[in-house]
């Protein structure tokens, strides 16, 4: 076990950077390395190297899994960690992103669990390999029983509820929740808590690989279905395609969104997107690689076994402004 200088790791915990790091969105397979010399920030703990993968389930442009991995890149910076980034939307390849891990020995690894059932077998291999797993982001309700000693998330069920209790509220009768990955449990939850609350809601699947497609799938849709009156992308990018078809069909109804990036908040101060909910995806990158070095350095397992939630916070008119800043800077 690395040896662990308590006064500097005490330190390094009170302290959180928020740093803009330089990402690209990743997908496809590939694996970038990142490590305690990137970014700006001086190295905040001594304890040994260590390294760690973190394989999602981005698709590649998809801008979300950008401001993930600069929280990642942040405690790894702080933590002394090479990290290992890589995702592919496919689950099984996916899987084989994992297995890559394990054949790398890795001293931990994070992981998204869109897909559980890909990538239950792969992960059980890491854990029966003493390789301390925390799970990210989607598949909160299959963690613990994959083996993973934490989850960092919101409820997706949660989020969906909250949207759905948000759109009764204003009188909503007959939403369409668009689904831009098919499968995806976390995305299927989402819309299941809006249902919820608002039975007459209506489930769109999309290519979200293809915005083109993503266009003009929305805007056949609003030209057949006259009679719903709210539109809910599960995404800060998908939303912004669907306010875009929304306006070139000259639709009156009204959008909501999950998640947020710097563009969707100003659309949310312009009231061309009513509200979001924000997972807080930064916290979700930084506090997965931060439990795995807790988890080296001490033996330390946080959440107690439970899910530690970084989401859902409501984003609307009120306090878009507040939270701009930091979505232009990339970390929310």
């Amino acid at each position: 076990m690395a040896k662990f200088n308590l006064r500097k790791g005490a330190l390094a915990l009170a302290v959180v950077p928020l740093l803009a790091l330089g990402a690209c969105s990743a997908g496809g397979g590939k694996t970038e390395a990142a490590g305690a010399d990137s970014g700006s920030a001086g190295q905040a703990v001594d304890t040994a190297r260590i390294k760690v993968a973190m394989i999602t389930h981005a698709a590649a442009g998809d801008t979300f899994w950008d401001i993930v991995r600069k929280g990642a890149e942040t405690a790894a910076k702080k933590d002394n960690v090479e990290l290992l980034y890589s995702g592919d939307a496919e689950g099984g390849r996916q899987a084989q992103l994992v297995q890559q891990a394990i054949d790398q020995k890795v001293d931990g690894i994070v992981v998204t669990l869109a897909k559980p059932d890909a990538l239950k077998d792969v992960v059980k291999k890491a854990v029966d390999a003493g390789i301390p797993v925390v799970s990210m982001n989607a598949g909160e309700d299959q963690s613990k029983a994959l083996g993973a000693f934490t989850h960092f998330g919101q409820s997706d069920k949660l989020a969906g509820v909250t949207v759905g209790k948000r759109l009764a509220e204003e009188g909503i009768k007959h939403p369409i929740c668009v689904i831009q990955e098919q499968g995806h449990v976390g995305l299927e939850n989402r819309c299941a808590g809006i249902k919820e609350n608002v039975p007459g809601t209506e489930i769109l699947n999309v290519n979200g690989a293809d915005m083109t497609s993503v266009s003009s799938t929305v805007s056949a849709k609003l030209q057949s279905t006259p009679d719903a009156d709210a539109i809910v992308g599960l995404g800060a990018p998908f939303t912004l395609t669907i306010v875009k078809s929304v306006k070139e069909t000259g639709s009156k109804i009204k959008v909501a969104s999950f998640d947020l990036n710097a563009e969707l908040a100003k659309a949310i101060e312009d009231e061309s997107v009513e509200f979001t909910v924000d997972q807080q995806p930064y916290l979700q990158g930084y506090g997965s690689v931060d439990a795995i070095w807790l988890s080296k350095v001490g033996g330390f397992k946080v959440g107690g076994g439970q899910q530690v939630y970084t989401g859902p916070a409501v984003v609307d008119k009120s306090n878009a402004g507040d939270v701009t800043a930091f979505a232009q800077a990339g970390i929310r």
